[in-house]
């Protein structure tokens, strides 16, 4: 019946199902009683007890739904930060190592692939582009990577400021990095945490500056690769009849080794040909897309690791809630003892106690969502700044209907001790 709608009608629906026990269960235990006088007075008698028991449900309900909005959402970004990667080209060793280097921009040290591995992928008649890219410079912390022109532009499609570099005094700067067009600074060896002494005495100009791509390139500064081969006094890629046009072509010659090379093929076809060709003794080719969805296969195992975990503690948040209504319903025995001696049925009494467990478990569901909120966009936040990916995390259908199913399962086991006070003698309160 549902197949037919879309997809947030759908899931719509889906919730409202999850809840039509609850619903029903409501109908049926409160049909011709008006309870909310007595239920108000029994909140504001027993206001700490219920605060307390709202904020264990919102805890186990927010902390639940934010952890696997945010597992969804890393992935999410993960995989966007490689969309821009389509096929890099390496020397022969870890494939995640290198791609946490490339894609990612780990500080990692990395072999370098020679002027004939350079020239062998670059002269490939599918090959659209080959794009150098070389590490191992920084300026407060924002890594700065020799390239070309061509993976400046491919990166970020175009510029929002600025122009792409034309000398290799000039650099390309990501939309986190805290300069503007026209600044002026002296990139240092490593991540500079050594100190002013690393310092290449080179200075370089921002002259353009990258769109967000929500990457971790947003924080890095893009130069010339042959600025990065000349401020470590190597060659610049280029014969000594260079006329200080950058980039390719390179001589293979004065071509002073990149540990990776990102590759564009002409068809979506000849990427993975170019794969096939380029894992070879001498380098190694691999899709980062491919590596990520693998790790996407783990962290859906994780993720399920993590539900079970959530309903198992809400499980036990549920019960202890349980248990302390029952040990408030001893408590209020004479009231309800009083209640049933001036003529209250006992579905009046079973009534009264489930809706008060009831209320207390909507109150701190919908408490929990709220929290679920604020605790998914402070997590994204502290994800975002410490790692450069743009994480946006935000409660989608699944939480809902977790949340749903939480509420109305809970409020049908608040049947349990609600039945059971029912179903108490009076005369035994009464003289208690």
């Amino acid at each position: 019946m549902i197949e037919g709608l879309s997809g947030a009608a759908r899931d719509g629906v889906i919730t409202v199902i999850l809840l039509v026990p609850l619903l029903a269960t409501g109908l049926i235990c409160l049909r011709g009683f008006q309870l909310w006088p007595l239920l108000a007075g029994l909140f504001r008698r027993h206001r700490a007890l219920s605060a307390t028991f709202i904020f264990l449900i919102a805890v186990s309900v927010g902390m639940g739904a934010s952890l696997i909005a945010q597992e969804r959402a890393l992935r999410e970004a993960t995989a966007r930060s490689a969309e821009k990667f389509d096929l890099i080209v390496a020397a022969p060793g870890s494939e995640f190592t290198a791609m946490l280097a490339t894609v990612y921009l780990e500080t990692t040290a990395l072999p370098l692939l020679d002027g004939a591995a350079y020239a062998r992928v670059a002269n490939h008649e599918h090959v659209t582009f080959a794009a150098p890219l070389a590490f191992g410079d920084s300026w407060q912390g924002a890594p700065v990577v020799g390239t070309t022109e061509a993976f400046v532009l491919h990166l970020g499609g175009h510029l929002a400021e600025g122009r792409v570099f034309e000398t290799i005094e000039e650099a390309v700067i990501g939309a986190s990095v805290a300069l503007e067009i026209g600044d002026t600074f002296e990139p240092v060896h490593g991540d500079g945490s050594q100190g002013l002494l690393d310092a290449h005495g080179f200075e370089l100009t921002a002259v353009g500056k990258l769109p967000r791509t929500g990457s971790p390139w947003d924080r890095a500064i893009l130069v010339p690769v042959e600025q990065v081969w000349e401020v470590h006094a190597l060659p610049n890629g280029h014969g000594p009849d260079w006329t200080g046009r950058l980039g390719p072509p390179f001589d293979t010659a004065h071509f002073p080794g990149t540990p990776a090379i990102l590759v564009s093929g002409d068809a979506l076809w000849a990427n993975y040909a170019l794969r096939s060709a380029f894992n070879s003794g001498e380098t190694m080719a691999f899709f980062p897309g491919t590596i990520i969805a693998e790790l996407h296969v783990i962290m859906g195992d994780i993720q399920q690791v993590m539900s079970v975990l959530t309903l198992i503690a809400q499980g036990l948040v549920v019960l202890s809630v349980l248990t302390g209504l029952a040990l408030l319903a001893r408590l209020l025995a004479r009231r309800l003892a009083l209640l049933r001696a001036l003529g209250a049925p006992q579905r009046f009494i079973l009534a009264l106690t489930w809706s008060f467990s009831t209320l207390l478990i909507i109150s701190g569901a919908a408490c929990g969502l709220i929290l679920a909120f604020a605790s998914s966009a402070l997590i994204s936040a502290t994800i975002t700044a410490r790692t450069g990916i743009l994480v946006e995390a935000g409660l989608g259908w699944g939480e809902m209907h977790m949340i749903a199913g939480y509420v109305s399962a809970a409020g049908l086991f608040a049947l349990l001790p609600a039945f059971f006070v029912s179903r108490r003698s009076p005369v035994i309160d009464l003289r208690g």
